[in-house]
């Protein structure tokens, strides 16, 4: 696929997901490299634009430059949205009470603190990406968990091979003792890619994943 059927591509989906209104949104394209500009209504668009993107095959990359432009009457106040940050995360009974941290400042929410595992990460940003008047959300929490060598690796590996959406052949990875996964080798897309992250995030023990997996055809 060249870079016009590649920048179709992503248009195309970006038109199709229901969640965006691609109306104000474009693609720029060079050597598999997608550049998503313009602009959306809220930043929930935003996340679901470059999600849509990562799904098409060929993409190696993704340089994000749409901007949020809220309507006059849905901006909010930095300490409101704090105030609402710092609810849905405590209504979020998953969550480690008093563990996470937030900043609000021109409407981009920093998240600080710590969890036991990734998704918990993960989630803490979903829940205040979709607050009115987020403009951006920093997400500085980290993940600290006990390591143990040997049967981390083998949890990776393991999940690898059930995933039926990379090659686990294909994939290399080396843990250390502080936590730290890296992730080598050569898939054929992005999806590919973030599916091994994902498996390597699941173990336990893990604080920090290095991807350096190539995007190849």
């Amino acid at each position: 696929m060249n870079d016009l059927q590649l920048k179709q591509a992503v248009m195309d989906e970006l038109e199709f997901d229901p969640a965006i209104d691609a109306a104000h949104v474009t693609a720029f394209v060079h050597d598999g490299v997608v550049t998503l500009a313009g602009y959306v209504g809220d930043y929930t668009q935003k996340h679901a634009a470059e999600t849509a993107a990562r799904r098409i095959k060929g993409v190696r990359a993704i340089a994000q430059e749409i901007e949020v432009r809220l309507p006059t009457d849905r901006k909010i106040a930095d300490d409101e949205i704090a105030d609402r940050a710092t609810r849905i995360l405590d209504w979020d009974l998953r969550l480690p009470r008093d563990a996470i941290q937030v900043m609000v400042e021109k409407g981009v929410v920093v998240l600080r603190g710590t969890v036991a595992w990734e998704f918990l990460r993960r989630e803490a940003e979903a829940d205040v990406r979709k607050l009115g008047g987020v403009l951006g959300v920093s997400n500085h929490i980290c993940v600290v968990s006990p390591a143990r060598l040997g049967s981390v690796q083998k949890k990776i590996h393991a999940a690898f091979e059930r995933s039926a959406e990379l090659q686990a052949e294909k994939v290399t990875v080396h843990f250390d003792e502080e936590g730290i996964v890296k992730l080598g080798g050569q898939l054929h897309s992005m999806l590919e890619r973030a599916a091994a992250e994902n498996a390597a995030w699941s173990a336990p023990g893990v604080s920090k994943v290095i991807n350096q997996i190539e995007i190849g055809y």
